[in-house]
């Protein structure tokens, strides 16, 4: 799961919640052992989506993984043995 804010609106005598939520929803790992995820923020206002956006990232056999999400780290660290680095390297 990622992030999720809340924010409760008071907006003429009624209470709105609107809620921020961010997750990966998809994750391939190409023949090369390119890593290529995306994230997925959602707003929603008292629990019904009301837009939802899309952040897409790609991460090379070796690259430094801090600030990734741990489930990517979770797919890069099965795909990436040291073959596939150096194969990839080469």
């Amino acid at each position: 799961m990622g992030l999720v804010y809340l924010l409760v609106i008071l907006f003429k005598g009624n209470i709105m919640s609107l809620t921020k939520s961010t997750a990966v929803d998809q994750i391939t790992v190409t023949e090369n052992g390119i890593i290529l995820y995306r994230e997925a923020t959602s707003f929603l206002e008292d629990g019904v989506a009301i837009t939802k956006t899309y952040h897409r990232n790609s991460l090379t056999p070796g690259q430094d993984l801090t600030g990734v999400p741990a489930n990517v780290v979770a797919h890069c660290n099965a795909a990436w043995t040291a073959e596939v680095i150096a194969a990839y390297k080469a």
